[in-house]
C-alpha cells in the first residue's frame, strides 16, 4: 500500500503564492499518475489538478492558469505550485492518485488564504 504524505500548507495572504508537497512511498511512483485534491469546510472533496506519468497535465477550471502541478520521480514526489491564492482556495490539500484516488487518503495539508 502506497502511503502519502502531504506537507506545505499554511497561512498567505490573497495574490500571493504557496507551495505544497507530496512524498509517497513505494517504488511504482513514477508509473502512478498523481493529482492534488481539496476538501473546504462544510464542502466535498474536488479535483484540482493531474500529472500523469508522461508528464502531461489537468487543471480544475477554477485553478487552470494559476496553479502548476508537477512531479519528481527520484524523490517520489509531487508538487503543487499556487499562484494569485485566492480566499476561495481556502481548504484542506490531498495528493492521491489520478484520475481516481485508490490509496488511502494521508492527513492532507491546510491552506488558507486570508487578509
Amino acid at each position: 500500500q502506497v502511503q502519502l504524505v502531504e506537507s506545505g500548507g499554511g497561512l498567505v495572504q490573497p495574490g500571493g503564492s504557496l507551495s505544497v508537497s507530496c512524498a509517497a512511498s513505494g517504488s511504482i511512483f513514477s508509473k502512478m499518475n498523481m493529482g492534488w485534491y481539496r476538501q473546504a469546510p462544510g464542502k466535498q472533496r474536488e479535483f484540482v489538478a493531474g500529472v500523469r506519468s508522461d508528464g502531461t497535465t489537468n487543471y480544475a477550471d477554477s485553478v487552470k492558469g494559476r496553479f502548476t502541478i508537477s512531479r519528481d520521480n527520484a524523490k517520489n514526489t509531487v508538487y503543487l505550485q499556487m499562484n494569485i491564492l485566492k480566499p476561495e482556495d481556502t481548504a484542506v490539500y490531498y495528493c492521491n492518485t489520478f484520475p481516481y484516488p485508490v490509496h488511502d487518503w494521508g492527513q492532507g495539508t491546510q491552506v488558507t488564504v486570508s487578509s
